[in-house]
């Protein structure tokens, strides 16, 4: 199966958020595998995880260096990502230096559309929930000026709306 077709089984299988749902499924029916990659002007689809920590109550966020922004982990999938999951898993371990990183079971958590600047003019991102082990220590990658652990009722001074729902839907589903 490719990356494709596993992207399209796990919108089709997403509960929530139906029309943004429908609008990435219309996306990919649009584009077709193109819809998967950096090169599609049009918007593609992303894959992110927010690495949480939930017996000491928080999550970890990077600084992104680009967006200068304090975000989960993630970003575009690569030619080597056959599942949604194994990208979000992917990007979230090397963004986070966190080895032995375990996604949140029951699919992603939520989706979030965003405009971009650049010649990417959207993510369609899917978002997952990535369990941090008891002794994790991070370290910070070429992708980020800051790596920093916030408490889950920080995260809100910090970051924008589309995280803080992410938190939320993640502290749900756990």
């Amino acid at each position: 199966m490719s990356l494709y077709d596993d992207a399209v089984l796990v919108l089709k299988g997403y509960e929530e958020q139906a029309e943004l749902r429908q609008a990435y499924l219309d996306h990919l029916s649009t584009h077709g595998e193109d819809g998967m990659w950096k090169p599609c002007t049009a918007g593609h689809i992303t894959a992110s995880a927010l690495v949480v920590d939930p017996s000491r109550g928080r999550v970890l966020l990077t600084l992104h260096k680009k967006l200068r922004m304090w975000l989960q982990m993630g970003g575009h999938c690569e030619p080597g990502d056959t599942t949604l999951a194994e990208a979000a898993l992917r990007e979230a371990t090397e963004e986070s230096g966190v080895p032995g990183l375990t996604l949140v079971a029951g699919g992603p958590i939520r989706l979030d559309r965003h405009p971009i600047p650049g010649p990417c003019t959207q993510h369609l991102d899917v978002q997952y929930a990535a369990l941090a082990p008891s002794d994790a220590v991070e370290a910070i990658s070429d992708e980020s000026l800051d790596l920093r652990w916030f408490a889950y009722d920080e995260v809100a001074d910090v970051a924008d709306d589309s995280v803080v729902r992410l938190v939320e839907a993640t502290r749900a589903r756990l």
